[in-house]
């Protein structure tokens, strides 16, 4: 599907006008949804990267802006108002009768979390899950990960500071990717030895790989 058949639409939730951003897939089998963190929107690299890589491969991807942003508002509101906002979008992204993946990067991935049994989301992807404020490990958001009840991708920066991959809970319903020296942002340091753009294929291939898992869209 050619990148001109992109397309947005205005949502009213009752948090506000939400936007959805479409990514088509020419015969899609799914749509991820994914929404954005409290301190950026959907031109984070690795939202537009995976809108970029899904759709060849049977996904549809729909970039979900929370009705703060719509607004022109800098400060992300309180996360019972994000599933507000998530809420009130469910429905334009459940449209097409196809499976819906709940997605987010940071305080994106926490409402798809929290939301996800609710909703009837077939899986959740967590991008830079904050697991924990950083430095402050004991205040841990564990249960809202692992209380998503569905199969849950986890991609997290090997020196994130709101949570580092050894300090994930295992579970069999969660996978998760490390990339390896990347913060929160999924930035690396030179001394890495790993470029920028192998950090964002890695990101695309390991949700490409995930989505396309035997048996992972077939509830």
């Amino acid at each position: 599907m050619t990148h001109s058949e992109t397309h947005s639409e205005l949502v009213e939730t009752d948090a506000g006008t939400a936007r959805i951003t479409w990514h088509p897939a020419k015969q899609a089998r799914a749509v991820l949804a994914v929404s954005h963190g409290a301190g950026g929107g959907i031109e984070a690299r690795d939202l537009r990267a995976i809108a970029a890589a899904l759709p060849a491969h049977g996904v549809t991807v729909a970039l979900v802006e929370q009705p703060w942003r719509v607004a022109g508002k800098k400060v992300a509101p309180a996360p019972k108002t994000l599933d507000t906002g998530w809420r009130g979008v469910w429905p334009a992204l459940a449209k097409p009768g196809l499976p819906v993946i709940a997605g987010g990067r940071s305080a994106g991935a926490r409402v798809a979390c929290r939301t996800a049994a609710e909703l009837g989301a077939a899986a959740v992807l967590a991008l830079s899950f904050p697991l924990h404020p950083p430095g402050k490990p004991e205040k841990s958001r564990a249960d809202e990960l692992l209380g998503a009840g569905v199969p849950t991708l986890v991609v997290q920066g090997g020196n994130d500071p709101f949570g580092r991959p050894a300090e994930f809970p295992r579970s069999t319903a969660c996978e998760l990717v490390e990339i390896p020296f990347g913060d929160h942002s999924f930035a690396v340091p030179k001394r890495a030895g790993i470029g920028q753009e192998e950090v964002v294929k890695r990101i695309t291939d390991a949700v490409v790989a995930w989505t396309g898992a035997p048996g992972m869209l077939s509830t």
